[in-house]
């Protein structure tokens, strides 16, 4: 950060007052629970959890100095679930980030991929798209279910991100074409029945919490690849 954006003596002591009012809130609410999934409860909980990390960031930010707070993942913190005790329909909804780090091996699997179709295509017909990698990504994204793209992301030069999955109920299956416009935008999370996610920020657990895949939902989703040879590459798909 730059010395022109960091935050004041006065910004970070009022992160400090904020954090001592969302702990009042917070016992509050627990004082006051109606149940295991009271939802002021879980209100305060996150007002509490922001606080923390906004203090955290300034204090860092002016002081270079951090706390002993950690902030529990998403996975420990998902809202009640309200939705149907028996759902008659779901949603998977999946997010996973990719770098690209060996554009050229991308760019090759594509042309190969690219090189099968212009062969049984008319040449009149065909537009070869794998010339850029924003192409190539089109090529074999297009070729592949993501699935496999995930289980030979190195094959393709890329390397994995974060990822998560949830899995979310519905009253009644979905009109055909009825979200196709924006498909992420209506997912409640209190209706999401599980949810598991993978980040290199889990590589930091003991080994012994990893073993068995984590008690929370957040398990290994690594998929194989081959390192230096493109041959594996199912061209006559």
């Amino acid at each position: 950060m730059s010395d022109a954006a960091q935050p004041t003596a006065a910004e970070v002591r009022a992160a400090a007052e904020a954090i001592k009012t969302a702990l009042d809130r917070h016992l509050a609410a627990v004082e006051r629970r109606s149940g295991e999934d009271d939802p002021a409860v879980y209100e305060a909980f996150n007002e509490l959890a922001s606080a923390a990390e906004e203090y955290d960031e300034l204090l860092y930010d002016l002081y270079d100095e951090v706390t002993p707070f950690e902030i529990p993942g998403t996975e420990d913190t998902l809202p009640p679930y309200t939705g149907p005790e028996e759902p008659n329909a779901l949603s998977v909804l999946i997010r996973r980030d990719y770098a690209v780090v060996e554009p050229q091996r991308l760019l090759a699997q594509a042309q190969r991929v690219e090189a099968v179709e212009e062969s049984g295509a008319a040449a009149a017909g065909f537009d070869a798209a794998a010339g850029t990698v924003h192409g190539a990504l089109g090529v074999l994204f297009g070729e592949f279910e993501p699935d496999e793209i995930a289980s030979r992301h190195k094959e393709f030069g890329l390397e994995e991100g974060d990822s998560t999955l949830w899995v979310t109920a519905a009253d009644e299956p979905s009109e055909p074409g009825e979200w196709l416009d924006a498909p992420f935008e209506g997912a409640d999370p209190q209706r999401i029945v599980c949810r598991f996610d993978v980040s290199a920020v889990f590589d930091e657990e003991p080994e012994d919490d990893l073993d068995d895949s984590s008690s929370n939902g957040r398990g290994p989703a690594h998929g194989a690849g081959l390192d230096d040879d493109l041959e594996p590459l199912d061209a006559d798909r």
